[in-house]
Order: C-alpha cells, then sequence, then structure tokens
C-alpha cells in the first residue's frame, strides 16, 4: 500500500508566496517522476509542474517564473515553492508519483488526497 499525504495548502494573500509539501509513505522501492497539479471548481484537473527521477522539470506557463517545484529522493518527498500568488491560483492541488513496489513490477501512479489553496485578500 503507498499513501501520498500533502500539506501546506491555506488562505494566502494575492503577492504571498506558500510552499506545498507531498511525502510518500508504504511499500516502495522506487519512484519516477512526481508532479503537482490542481483543479479549480468547475474545471479540470491540470499540470503545473513535473520532475523526473533524474530533475529535469516541466512547467505549466501558468507557472514559470512564480513556481519552483523540487524534490528529496530520500524523504520520498516533493515539494512546490510557489511566489506571487494570484487568486487564479486558487484551487486544490494535488500531487502524483509514479511508484514501483517491486522490481518485477511496473510504476503506477498514486495520487495524494489535495490541499486546498486559496488567494485572496
Amino acid at each position: 500500500q503507498v499513501q501520498l499525504v500533502e500539506s501546506g495548502g491555506c488562505l494566502v494573500q494575492p503577492g504571498g508566496s506558500l510552499r506545498l509539501s507531498c511525502a510518500a509513505s508504504g511499500s516502495i522501492f522506487s519512484i519516477s517522476a512526481m508532479g503537482w497539479y490542481r483543479q479549480a471548481p468547475g474545471e479540470q484537473r491540470e499540470l503545473v509542474a513535473e520532475i523526473t527521477s533524474g530533475g529535469t522539470t516541466n512547467y505549466a506557463d501558468s507557472a514559470k517564473g512564480r513556481f519552483t517545484i523540487s524534490r528529496d529522493n530520500a524523504k520520498k518527498t516533493v515539494y512546490l515553492q510557489m511566489n506571487s500568488l494570484k487568486p487564479e491560483d486558487t484551487a486544490v492541488y494535488y500531487c502524483k508519483m509514479g511508484v514501483r513496489t517491486s522490481l518485477v513490477y511496473r510504476f503506477v501512479d498514486y495520487w495524494g488526497q489535495g490541499t486546498q489553496v486559496t488567494v485572496s485578500s
């Protein structure tokens, strides 16, 4: 069993900063890509940023220059540093990781339960 637990979401004023964390636990052999997604009310879930096991990053246009994704492989944790937050960043943020529970199994995507980020004055 693999669990992903996000933390760090809260209410923040426009222009403020937040750091989200997502830690994986359970029967984990290795982790490939890690990513952050978000879903605003009435909208589809969208990619915010992702990072490969080798450290290559990819950002949505809306996140470029403001958000930074990073990972700590020893802690099985992915972070999202969000700066210059805007009201349109308001959403539930979800992390996703590609996890292999054994050398003989393929990678499977696991999702966290989500953390609410609200940007409002």
